[in-house]
């Protein structure tokens, strides 16, 4: 059985990808900065749910 931890980082990657898609047909520098930044976001989120509880107790 798949953790919750292991579901959040699948959709976070799923998100990226999206986002990575956007990314590649943006119009504008504005967009591109957008998607810039929720990447960024969502691969922060998987770093901290790979650092787990210990992560977050420091």
């Amino acid at each position: 059985m798949i953790s919750q931890r292991e579901l959040l980082i699948r959709g976070s990657e799923k998100v990226i990808g999206h986002y990575e898609l956007l990314l590649a047909n943006a119009k504008t520098e504005q967009e591109r900065e957008l998607y810039l930044q929720r990447i960024e976001r969502e691969r922060r989120l998987i770093r901290d749910l790979q650092g787990g509880q210990d992560h977050r107790a420091a």
